[in-house]
């Protein structure tokens, strides 16, 4: 079947599965945020902490996603729930990462200056260092929404759902009409993604005068 003829007569389908595709995506990063964001500044707090918790995430991230989604089938089954695990751990190092480099990349006499002014160690990471790190955590974040994007297509193999559906089927069934239906709205996603939040985080940098 031709590609253009079956998105013209399964378009609605296609359209549900990359709802499902976003939706599987937000979720993950989401909570990969509200996770990484606060190690990150716990190893920036805490510095021999951090030689633990970067080791650690470098080490989630090295493994290969398909392994990564085969450990979770016998730990926590199939579905919505092991996808979203697999994607958080895999989205953690660029967002711990980021984090702390951001943080620790904030110039020391910006630091003496709010010290200067009063400022207690929580009102200068608050007021001061976070925003100033905002672009480099940005950064991290945008590599983990785009891995995330990626790995949720393989995140059908364990029913999952999602535009890997479309993928894996045409595969089993030598329909390129499938794949490309199910690999160019990933693409798209993907690349939109990354345009989308690489524009924001080159409008942090410019408004802080680092680029």
């Amino acid at each position: 079947m031709n590609f253009f003829v079956y998105v013209a007569t399964n378009w609605p389908r296609i359209l549900d599965l990359t709802q499902r595709h976003v939706e599987l995506s937000l979720y993950a990063v989401g909570i990969a945020l509200a996770i990484g964001v606060p190690l990150g500044i716990l190893c920036y707090v805490i510095r021999p902490v951090s030689a633990v918790v970067l080791n650690a995430v470098s080490v989630i991230y090295t493994i290969p996603t398909l392994a990564l989604f085969g450990i979770m089938l016998p730990l926590i089954g199939i579905g919505f729930v092991p996808a979203i695990v697999a994607v958080v751990l895999y989205s953690l190092l660029p967002i711990v990462q980021n984090t702390f480099t951001g943080l620790s990349a904030v110039a020391p006499e910006v630091r003496e200056a709010a010290v200067g002014v009063g400022m207690g160690p929580a009102t200068r990471l608050w007021k001061v260092e976070l925003p100033l790190a905002l672009p480099v955590i940005f950064a991290g974040i945008r590599v983990a929404v785009v891995n995330a994007v990626g790995m949720m297509t393989l995140a059908s193999l364990i029913g999952a759902g999602g535009l890997g559906d479309l993928v894996f089927r045409g595969i089993s069934t030598l329909s390129w009409a499938l794949v490309l239906s199910g690999s160019v709205p990933v693409l798209l996603l993907a690349a939109l993604a990354d345009f989308g939040l690489r524009a924001l985080e080159l409008r942090l940098a410019c408004r802080q005068g680092v680029a």
